[in-house]
């Protein structure tokens, strides 16, 4: 793999890897994600990418080792991809690891793999990054016929945009369903019988209003043993919270994971550097009791969209957690007239309080014919099975079914 990394200084044109982003100029690489799409999350910016790599998140012994490809003509940078060589399977939110014990079983080296993601998030957006369609299309070209010439077991690539399914398909991948939970700001979601002419909520209340007795009655109720801690709870961004907020966070999300007899992906100068480079799309929720506080909860922003990522508390307080991490997070988006709050990944709970099932998608490449056959089979009945739990998710939305109830 070394020598597929080159410093950029001495490209040519064509594909190219290299083994940090730093190596890629920023404003080359983010002009690529706004050329790739206009409402991309703000996890694909270089400096999300580049804080990662310079705080040891990933590179070194983390398992994550930086390969990202990029696709060059005429001294030009026209497509690029976040891509890693993966000595495991933490971190990614798809999960393959009956895949990799098939293979050990089998006594064939399942790692390192390609994968391209964004590492630790499992939020949706572009993976192939490029200034036209056919920039994306010769960059995914030229990167599996890199990998098929590889000795790697496999390629992966996490939670594409909805775009980017097309020219996946029609490379040869096999295409994974998943399915997380996703509220929104809009009140034509309520059924025609409560729907008004409003196309946002007018504030949590209102929201309020289009559910069921059941789902709003518990959601008031949880509201309120949740309020009887005597909680004062504060929203920062990264130009108002402090090094020791952050601090403070990392305290909380690391008390999460022990929870969990987990070690926490992110360290503490991650969130610092992060909040310093990309201000504008952080957002740290502390909730403070008597003075001292006790518990946070950790978001990205961008104009559209709230993303629930980690939280934390010192101590164990009933309904904090659905507070910190839901209730305030609609109510911020209602305040601040936002799209959507993505609420991470899995959590079936998140649907009896708003949130609903959305689609996401990984898409997969395996070297070895025989297992490449028994994965498409696989995954052609998990998708079967993933359409009936949908369907069924659907049929149980928290919303009103008629004018009254």
């Amino acid at each position: 793999m070394n020598k597929a990394c080159t410093q950029l200084a001495e490209h040519t044109d064509g594909l190219h890897f290299v083994t940090t982003i730093g190596e890629i100029e920023a404003g080359r690489w983010d002009a690529l994600v706004q050329a790739s799409s206009a409402s991309a999350p703000p996890c694909l910016r270089h400096a999300f990418l580049d804080a990662l790599e310079h705080t040891g998140c990933v590179g070194g012994r983390s398992g994550w080792a930086p390969a990202h490809a990029t696709l060059w003509r005429s001294g030009q940078l026209v497509a690029a991809m976040p891509l890693y060589l993966k000595s495991h399977s933490y971190g990614e939110y798809v999960f393959d690891w009956a895949w990799a014990e098939a293979y050990q079983r089998h006594g064939l080296e399942y790692y390192p793999k390609w994968l391209a993601a964004l590492p630790f998030t499992p939020i949706s957006g572009p993976r192939l990054l490029g200034l036209t369609t056919s920039d994306r299309a010769a960059l995914l070209e030229s990167v599996l016929e890199a990998v098929r010439s590889s000795p790697m077991s496999s390629f992966h690539l996490l939670f594409p945009a909805e775009d980017e399914l097309p020219l996946l398909e029609n490379a040869g991948l096999m295409i994974r369903d998943g399915v997380q939970f996703h509220w929104r700001n809009e009140a034509e979601a309520r059924t025609a019988a409560t729907a008004t002419t409003q196309s946002r909520w007018r504030d949590f209340d209102d929201f309020l209003a289009s559910l069921n007795h059941d789902k709003r009655k518990k959601i008031r109720q949880e509201r309120r043993r949740a309020a009887a801690h005597g909680l004062e709870l504060r929203w920062l961004d990264g130009h108002q919270a402090s090094p020791a907020e952050w601090d403070f966070f990392h305290r909380c999300y690391s008390i999460t994971y022990a929870l969990h007899r987990s070690t926490p992906y992110l360290g503490a100068p991650f969130f610092r550097e992060l909040a310093r480079r990309m201000p504008d799309s952080v957002r740290l929720l502390i909730a403070t009791r008597d003075g001292q506080d006790i518990a946070a909860s950790f978001f990205l922003c961008d104009q559209r969209a709230l993303y629930g990522r980690y939280w934390g508390a010192l101590e164990h307080l009933p309904f904090l957690h659905f507070e910190l991490c839901y209730y305030q997070a609609i109510e911020y988006c209602i305040q601040k007239g936002l799209e959507r709050f993505e609420g991470g990944a899995q959590g079936e709970h998140k649907l009896s309080r708003g949130l609903l099932p959305v689609r996401t998608r990984s898409a997969h490449w395996l070297a070895d014919t025989r297992f490449s056959r028994a994965v498409d089979d696989y995954l052609t009945r998990e998708r079967e099975g993933m359409n009936a739990y949908v369907d069924e998710l659907n049929e149980r939305l928290p919303f009103r079914r008629e004018a009254t109830d």
